[in-house]
């Protein structure tokens, strides 16, 4: 079980781990162990996140997101597989707490009285300077 927060957990079925040999440092060792993790999170199928949870986490991973909708997390840092697993788990937890804040509403506002006329203002003196590259007529 993940803990995410006091009152969101995920459960050991909603993510499986799959063990790889990564690049990196390490030495002969990096031929022979496999200490990279792919974290798959079945985002999609989970009952321990609501719907617009979801919809915010599907936006935040980005490429992560699978099209079976779920969340994929590859690490392979340390030469450590217990520690690149320790990292996995802690980047989905981050992901999802994020997904969890709910974004503030943006209020509109509409540009002041004195800020519309010294644009207006502006644009008459930039075109009255365009108007003067006219071509020049003749005078008598």
């Amino acid at each position: 079980m993940l803990r995410i927060t006091d009152t969101l957990a995920l459960e050991d079925w909603e993510i499986t781990e799959v063990f790889s040999r990564s690049s990196g440092p390490g030495g002969q060792n990096v031929n022979k162990v496999s200490t990279a993790v792919d974290l798959r999170f079945e985002a999609e199928r989970s009952p321990s996140l609501p719907g617009p949870v979801k919809a915010r986490l599907k936006r935040l991973a980005g490429r992560r997101w699978t099209q079976e909708g779920a969340v994929l997390i590859r690490v392979e840092e340390t030469r450590s597989q217990a520690r690149n697993r320790e990292i996995a788990r802690e980047r989905l937890a981050e992901l999802i707490r994020k997904a969890l804040e709910k974004p503030k509403r943006r209020v509109p506002t509409r540009p002041t009285l004195g800020s519309q006329r010294r644009r207006i203002a502006a644009k008459k003196e930039r075109g009255a300077v365009k108007a003067l590259r006219g071509p020049v007529g003749e005078t008598d």
